[in-house]
């Protein structure tokens, strides 16, 4: 065969293998998802999930660092409710069982975020229900029993409430596999950070609450 038809030969196997380059591209983005609403959704999901750890963490270092009480100290708002008897799981407060829940949904997010598991979205709806109704349950308990209300208490209940309807709203969408896959690098190293911050911060405002004691 001559060098004359060997050239057109050689550019059309070229060209044949761009192109099954770019089918396999564009098959990969489809397997993926382009839908970058839903990583900005999930991203969301992992803030508010870090405001609620920072709402429960405090409660907790306030059982740690005011309790017991002063002498002749009277329990108003904040104090009323999480001295009260239903604070606690037996010797544990309420509000420490809440951040491990938030450090769950931390790790959670971040994970879902990278992988796009479909069984970790379909564990979270039934993890994040549960949230809500022990939040409702615990609302109730400040405006009728208890009769006061707690703050940082109403955060946590807004935070939980969020992650349910952010949830609900990324599988409306398709789910996170409708969406381009994050690299760990950019998912976890920011989670790890945002958390180590909203901690240092909350140890930092403990002293300056007009907690008694303080």
């Amino acid at each position: 065969m001559s060098q004359a038809t060997q050239a057109p030969s050689a550019r059309a196997a070229a060209g044949s293998d761009a192109t099954a380059g770019t089918v396999s591209e564009a098959a990969a983005v489809s397997a993926t998802g382009d839908d970058r609403v839903i990583n900005r959704l999930i991203r969301t999901f992992i803030g508010v999930a870090v405001a609620g750890w920072g709402a429960s963490m405090l409660l907790t270092a306030i059982h740690f660092w005011v309790l017991p009480l002063p002498v002749g100290a009277e329990p108003q708002g904040a104090i009323q409710v999480i001295t009260s008897q239903w604070a606690y799981v037996g010797p544990i407060p309420l509000a420490t069982i809440g951040a491990l829940y938030y450090i769950v949904m931390i790790a959670a997010g971040a994970t879902w975020l990278h992988t796009k598991d479909a069984r970790l979205e379909r564990a979270l709806l039934p993890l994040t229900s549960l949230g809500v109704l022990a939040s409702a349950g615990f609302v109730y308990l400040q405006f009728v029993p208890i009769g006061a209300i707690c703050p940082f208490c109403m955060v946590s209940a807004a935070a939980t409430t969020t992650l349910l309807l952010l949830e609900v709203v990324v599988r409306r969408r398709g789910g996170a596999a409708a969406a381009p896959v994050v690299p760990a690098v950019r998912v976890w190293p920011a989670a790890f950070v945002a958390t180590m911050a909203v901690t240092m911060l909350v140890l930092w405002a403990i002293p300056q609450l007009p907690l008694p004691g303080n």
